[in-house]
């Protein structure tokens, strides 16, 4: 199975100096590229000579190494060779309709340098005192060397074939996959196995989850997990200096080095909020997973992208703009996305499979109206966030813990039914379809030339076209 790790590293001032040139250049080959095949397509557009003909998708970037940019030869040839190869890679992600065209790399941000074998090695190096066998990370050539950079594990790895370091606001990591040799069930195999058992029995062995805003995780089992009050505190008061610190550097000028200093303080007070919500989506996936009483984890159906939209512009009937809502909206999409729901889902998901177990998804819909006893769906049931009272059969119980037991059942259900199948897990960029009006008659296809007026001609594929000659402007 492939698993990964990231790990904290530590390199020494002049080593930042190197990755910082190494992360540079290779961004800088990953814009050329871009670059270039933009022209291309442009030009390409532009001339009807060209028409048919396409940009080349190659990995070649010896044509950006000239004497305005001789300074590329003073990091390593697979540095920049990997930067071609990244935007190769971007455009097959591309061509399979997974994502756009590879895009412009900006400077300020997460940066990283994906670096093969070639320049880093793995020593293994045992401690005399306790004779633990521990790992030290060597990087660099004999012409461009750069040494051994201290790094902190977290568990036991394989060497990779090839590692990413990245920094985030000043701190820098070391990434890397491998295989560990463990043998993993399919998705689909796991839903086989657990649709062998009876209805009470996978009940029994079912949690739901259902996410909020106030509460971010809810157990059918009545576990809630949110953030501790120290973690909340924090994030406030690193929220406030961030606005602070943010209004401070739309008044700096641009290009100078306060403006700089102020970017910096501000990715580093994002960055506290974003660690937090990583180690509480690994410890809410982690407990929820390692419950040994548990086989089916199931969470309800939630389009966050889609449920965080900004709220659109209301006219009343002059044509006037009227409120919309705009600053709730606002609020309710901060408070989204500070739960953590898709990490909290996605990781249990990888987790769930590697212990044998099923992390699966069913419709939100009426979730938090239904009653988990009797089924009765109707919105007075819910009397307010955390009241649930059923209209029918008169059952009291916390909302969101009536919820968890909805979303667990529903699970059983899909599983029980055998038609519950893994969809694709490849996560398909959604194009908004345009109308282009009525096809186009077909031709019968006949090689032919084109006649552009003035003697022009040129061949096109297999249609006839005629082009009307174009009057000179006087």
């Amino acid at each position: 199975m492939q698993t990964g790790f990231r790990f904290r590293c530590y390199p020494t001032a002049a080593q930042e100096q190197t990755l910082l040139r190494w992360i540079g250049c290779q961004r800088f080959i990953v814009n050329a590229k871009v670059r270039e095949d933009r022209y291309f397509r442009t030009f390409a557009r532009k001339s009807l000579q060209h028409t048919g003909q396409y940009a080349p998708q190659d990995q070649q970037y010896a044509q950006f190494i000239s004497e305005e940019t001789a300074w590329l030869r003073e990091v390593p040839s697979p540095i920049l060779r990997n930067g071609a190869v990244r935007w190769k890679q971007a455009y097959g992600r591309f061509f399979k309709q997974l994502a756009g065209r590879p895009t412009l790399q900006r400077k300020t941000g997460t940066q990283s340098v994906w670096i093969t074998s070639e320049l880093f090695r793995f020593e293994p190096v045992t401690d005399p005192a306790t004779g633990e066998v521990a790992q030290r990370l060597i990087l660099g050539t004999t012409k461009f060397p750069v040494g051994e950079m201290a790094f902190k594990t977290s568990g036991a790895f394989k060497p990779p074939a090839s590692i990413h370091i990245t920094v985030e606001a000043g701190r820098w990591f070391v990434s890397g996959s491998f295989d560990d040799g463990v043998v993993q069930a399919t998705f689909q195999e796991t839903a086989d196995w657990l649709a062998t058992f009876t209805q009470d029995e996978l009940l029994e062995r079912t949690v739901g989850v259902d996410r909020g805003v106030t509460i971010p995780a809810m157990a059918s089992t009545g576990q809630a997990f949110d953030f501790t009050t120290a973690q909340q505190e924090r994030m406030a008061r690193k929220e406030t200096s961030r606005r602070r610190w943010q209004r401070k550097l739309s008044r700096r000028t641009k290009g100078g080095a306060n403006r700089r200093k102020a970017a910096r303080r501000v990715e580093a007070l994002h960055q506290y909020a974003k660690n937090v919500r990583r180690d509480f989506a690994h410890q809410t996936s982690h407990a929820l997973v390692s419950n040994p009483s548990k086989l089916l984890i199931v969470f309800e159906d939630l389009g966050v992208q889609r449920m965080t939209r900004r709220a659109r512009p209301q006219q009343d009937a002059d044509g006037r703009y009227v409120r919309n809502g705009a600053a709730a909206k606002s609020g309710l999409n901060a408070a989204i996305l500070r739960s953590a729901w898709g990490k909290a889902k996605e990781y249990s998901t990888y987790k769930a499979l590697r212990a044998g177990k099923l992390c699966l998804s069913v419709p939100a819909q009426h979730t938090s109206q239904e009653c988990a006893t009797c089924g009765h769906i109707h919105p007075d049931n819910r009397l307010s966030q955390a009241v649930f009272v059923c209209q029918r059969c008169g059952k009291k119980d916390n909302a969101d813990h009536n919820a968890g037991r909805v979303i667990a059942s529903r699970g059983v259900d899909r599983v029980l039914s055998g038609q519950y199948k893994d969809k694709d897990r490849k996560r398909t960029m959604r194009l908004r379809q345009k109308s282009l009006g009525p096809e186009r008659p077909e031709v019968t296809p006949m090689e032919t030339t084109v006649s552009r007026g003035a003697g022009n001609s040129a061949t096109l594929g297999s249609g006839k076209w005629e082009i009307p000659a174009r009057t000179p402007c006087v």
